[in-house]
């Protein structure tokens, strides 16, 4: 069968992060609804370049590919911007769409994979135990609207005071919380975050209506 491969942004330099940011996207996938065997495989590739680099060598060889980086900016959507309009305007990426594809194939999470972890306090309670502050969240349904410097210091702040696990650090437990969050919540309260469960999805429909073709 052949796979479908989300070339994501995460998992730094380090070769056990790279695994901790598959496995943890693997499970988040699950949760989402993605039968296990069915091959919608995460590939972490370090940084967003290098994420965009890897998605346009597969496309290039004409894989069934997605992108999944950070906007690190709020989207401005009253001005309707797309995924790749977003990433081509970013100063720092400026990057242009590849050929043969649409903007379903690019996703983006807004405006970091951290926000949403502020989607599910519940689990973020349970995961760093006792000494953890609920953060004041007026509205999870603007969760979109934080900065991604307002969502690390929200999170810093809430965990400040937990012994057994620490303040949240992003090597140290981004992909553990990952895999633990309700991708349901995250996609009630991430419109973007929905866009691309919906994506993976349908890719998933697709994969199956081939398989059992053959």
């Amino acid at each position: 069968m052949v796979a479908c491969k989300v070339f994501i942004e995460g998992g730094g330099d380090y070769r056990a992060l790279h695994l901790d940011c598959r496995q943890g996207f693997s499970e988040f996938f699950l949760k989402a609804g993605i039968p296990a065997h069915l091959p919608i495989l995460p590939i972490a590739c370090g940084g967003r370049k290098q994420a965009y680099q890897d998605f346009c060598k597969a496309i290039r060889n004409r894989e069934n590919a997605l992108l999944l980086v950070d906007s690190e900016e709020v989207i401005n959507t009253s001005h309707g911007d797309k995924p790749w309009q977003h990433l081509a305007r970013r100063q720092g990426d400026e990057w242009q769409q590849p050929s043969h594809t649409t903007e379903d194939d690019c996703h983006l999470m807004v405006t970091c994979m951290e926000s949403w972890f502020l989607t599910d306090i519940d689990t973020l309670a349970t995961f760093f135990g006792d000494g953890f502050n609920p953060p004041k969240i007026s509205d999870t349904q603007h969760i979109e609207s934080v900065p991604k410097a307002e969502v690390f210091s929200i999170l810093a702040q809430a965990t400040v005071c937990c012994k057994e696990k620490g303040q949240y650090g992003k090597g140290r437990h981004s992909f553990k919380i990952l895999a633990d969050i309700d991708p349901n919540k995250v996609a009630a309260h991430s419109p973007w975050a929905k866009r691309f469960i919906d994506e993976l999805k349908r890719r998933a429909i697709a994969l199956s209506q081939t398989a059992s073709a053959i």
